[in-house]
């Protein structure tokens, strides 16, 4: 089945051996990044964050990205993915420095625009790590701002969501939004309801995870009601303890109110998972079938942030 991804972080989709080997040619030690059998090791949500920019450190030149990016978008398209949006941080790629930020855009480009050769096409959403804070932020949406166009459609924020209030990042998203970028933002996660309006109030039309609205049904009316859509991870979720199983995730309820969802993988190879298992998994769990999968899809390409006739191709992939 063809599959529409708008939740992929670019780093965290990095293989586990992508990385060592990359470790190995800069002679970067990364002792306590991986377990016996070659997989990334941690423990919760922060030794997530951790182990994630641990191994990101290695990641050091545009040339790096390019080669992570060929690789990620080449897995995607095994999975029958023949869309995504993928969450890219200049703080990662360059320090925030909008310079140095466009010689890895530039490579990076490079590198998608031969992806929509090969059967996958994707978008760049610039996301600002939220406990490195506001300030930082700026810098990230600056860069979004001013590299805005073909491939970076997007600004969103990512990171621990119990840092602050994401209304402390009104000025990047005030930034990018004036800048005509999709806004998205990672809420409803690991806080509740509240999060979820914070972002909201950012001008947010999508939601990357916001889960928990199930825990407030005036909340899931009101998203629904704005057409606000959702980027759920559920392996994500469940991996990381959200939810302790796939029955107990709460993805069909909420698409059951009418809520717009979609299935993302994260950070794939960290929750060992790729789209072609979430959708084995919801299968399994929930009785979707093509039916379900082909409106999850139309939901993501109704909420994508990519150019109506791009948009267009989507829909009729999804009938």
């Amino acid at each position: 089945m063809k599959k529409i991804e708008l939740h992929l972080h670019l780093e965290g989709a990095a293989p586990p051996a992508f990385i060592r080997s990359l470790a190995a040619e800069k002679h970067v030690d990364l002792t306590g990044v991986f377990d016996e059998a070659g997989n990334y090791a941690y423990d919760g949500f922060e030794g997530f964050l951790r182990c994630y920019e641990a191994a990101t450190s290695v990641l050091r030149t545009p040339q790096d990205y390019a080669r992570l990016l060929a690789e990620v978008l080449e897995w995607s398209a095994e999975q029958g993915v023949i869309y995504t949006e993928l969450f890219v941080s200049p703080e990662f790629c360059g320090g925030g420095d909008l310079s140095a930020w466009r010689d890895y855009l530039a490579a990076m480009t490079e590198v998608a625009d031969k992806g929509r050769g090969g059967g996958i096409d994707s978008r760049a959403i610039l996301t600002a790590i939220r406990h490195f804070g506001p300030d930082r932020a700026k810098k990230t949406a600056i860069c979004a701002a001013e590299t805005a166009g073909d491939w970076v459609t997007g600004f969103g924020m990512g990171g621990a969501e119990k840092v602050g209030r994401a209304t402390d990042y009104a000025w990047s998203f005030d930034c990018a939004k004036e800048a005509g970028l999709g806004l998205t933002c990672h809420a409803g996660e690991w806080a509740g309801p509240d999060s979820i309006r914070d972002a909201l109030s950012l001008g947010c039309t999508r939601i990357g995870h916001g889960v928990r609205a199930v825990e407030d049904p005036a909340l899931v009316r009101d998203l629904a009601d704005k057409g606000v859509t959702l980027e759920i991870c559920p392996g994500s979720n469940v991996a990381l303890g959200v939810y302790p199983s796939w029955s107990a995730h709460p993805i069909a309820r909420l698409a059951d109110t009418g809520l717009r969802v979609t299935v993302s993988t994260d950070d794939p190879p960290f929750f060992h998972t790729t789209m072609r298992h979430e959708y084995d998994r919801l299968a399994d769990a929930f009785g979707w079938g093509d039916t379900e999968f082909a409106q999850i899809n139309r939901w993501a390409a109704d909420a994508a942030f990519c150019d109506q006739a791009t948009r267009d191709w989507l829909l009729k992939e999804f009938p």
